[in-house]
């Protein structure tokens, strides 16, 4: 195999393959990686699929390792594809507003490259500074914009990838989708690949629709609440009122305090939950949007609500947002939740994640999504202590059965990996979940790609 794979950067290095045969998920098991690899172009990446295919070696491919379900984690004698040296920016395409990468661009390096040329790629995970675009597509990311603008699937036109299927075809390179703003020729395998998490294939090139780029600053609206529940009741507020902020974040108190002890941003931290509206809407329309935001939190029952005229003020608060997970895993580990229920189920959402705190007498800090129904619950257990790591555990399993309760699903963003996999079969009927793996056997019949995830 070494011969096959001669001229590759290939890394057998204890120490460096348990470096990348994990990510962030806390708890998340993981296997002893056979070797790893990091390939530069989509030959290379050809090369190692048909190298493994030969042997059955599985394949775990991996970006920059920031996912919260086990989706990159090795299985035993593994080879992993470290895509982080694969992070060209092809083209910017100005004319026909695409952008066409490698998979190992990091999310923010390619908003920035496509501002340049007055345009804008809106899918903003937390993660953004480190995240990459192929990791991105693989579990179909979110963020802070998606309420207005979308997910990463809204965004990808066509990729290119490297598959399996019948024997001795693995390390076929295929182009998927289109470069056009309109296109049904067939299957939509493009969409299919995205938020596949890996278990289709190794995606080795994406080609993703950008957006002008906005006018003006963006309003920020901050209403401070003396519950989760009541901001929850203002979220459900501003849809019936059919306010479309680009993003409208809440964060409670204790995601609040892990940030401010940390960076010391000058945050309020008194309230018992913040919601942040942030308004695009250009000239007039946009204050007038913001106006109407901060009345509705005020007839839900803010304490006070109040536009930001401090733009340094506004950015430090979308900070705290993105900073929250990182900060309070400076407390201990953490374990993450991504419940998506209906909009109007937030409140009943967030009081449910407070019963079951208390019931297992566990700390869970909230940050969410909360426009689009998006929770993140953070369940905070000390190191090395097994009892509240098995409170954690059970909340976890909790807070998936009443998030589907609701009508709600069991990930909207971090996808289903290891973490999700037992939430998933509960959601789903047996005839989808057969329906599933029939697509996988079909596209890797040797089980290869990312084997034991999602419906492993």
């Amino acid at each position: 195999m070494i011969r096959e794979l001669e001229g590759l950067d290939l890394i057998d290095d204890a120490d460096v393959l348990e470096s990348l045969s994990h990510d962030d998920a806390e708890w998340a098991p993981y296997g002893k990686a056979f070797a790893a690899v990091r390939p530069r172009s989509t030959d290379d990446v050809r090369r190692v699929v048909a190298a493994c295919a030969k042997r059955n070696i599985p394949i775990v491919t991996r970006g920059a390792g920031t996912g919260l379900s086990g989706g990159a984690n090795a299985v035993d004698g593994a080879m992993i594809i470290d895509l982080s040296r694969m992070n060209a920016i092809v083209e910017i395409d100005a004319d026909n507003m695409t952008a066409t990468v490698q998979p190992g661009v990091i999310n923010d390096d390619l908003k920035k490259a496509v501002a340049e040329h007055g345009l804008w790629y809106p899918p903003d995970p937390a993660s953004a500074p480190w995240s990459t675009i192929g990791g991105n597509v693989s579990t179909n990311a979110g963020g802070l914009c998606c309420l207005k603008y979308g997910v990463t699937r809204d965004y990808v036109l066509g990729l290119e990838a490297v598959v399996g299927g019948p024997a001795g075809d693995y390390g076929t390179v295929v182009r998927l989708g289109r470069r056009t703003t309109k296109g049904v020729s067939g299957y939509d395998l493009a969409g299919l690949f995205t938020g596949s998490e890996g278990t289709f294939g190794v995606i080795t090139e994406v080609t993703v629709r950008l957006r002008p780029a906005r006018r003006e600053a963006p309003r920020t609206v901050v209403g401070a609440f003396g519950s989760v529940v009541a901001a929850g009741e203002a979220v459900a507020a501003i849809t019936r009122a059919g306010l479309l902020p680009a993003a409208l974040e809440l964060l409670d108190r204790t995601c609040l305090r892990a940030v401010e002890d940390w960076k010391h941003l000058g945050l309020e931290a008194d309230a018992a939950a913040l919601l942040l509206a942030q308004l695009d809407s250009p000239g007039r329309a946009g204050d007038d949007e913001a106006t109407a935001v901060a009345e509705v939190f005020r007839a839900a029952g803010a304490m006070w609500a109040e536009q930001s005229t401090d733009e340094v003020e506004a950015e430090a608060l979308f900070a705290a947002r993105r900073l929250a997970y990182p900060a309070l895993e400076r407390l201990g580990p953490v374990l993450t939740e991504d419940v998506c229920v209906p909009r109007s189920q937030v409140p009943h959402m967030l009081a449910a994640i407070e019963e079951i705190a208390t019931r297992h007498g566990t700390t869970i800090a909230t940050i969410a999504h909360a426009g689009d129904g998006n929770l993140h619950p953070l369940i905070l257990a000390p190191a090395g202590d097994e009892d509240a790591k098995r409170a954690a555990q059970a909340a976890f399993d909790e807070m998936l059965s009443a998030a589907i309760a609701v009508g709600g699903t069991v990930t909207g963003e971090h996808g289903v990996g290891l973490l999700k996999r037992a939430g998933m079969r509960q959601e789903l009927s047996p005839a989808v979940l057969a329906m599933q793996l029939a697509v996988k056997q079909t596209l890797d019949p040797l089980n290869l790609f990312n084997p034991t995830k999602v419906v492993g």
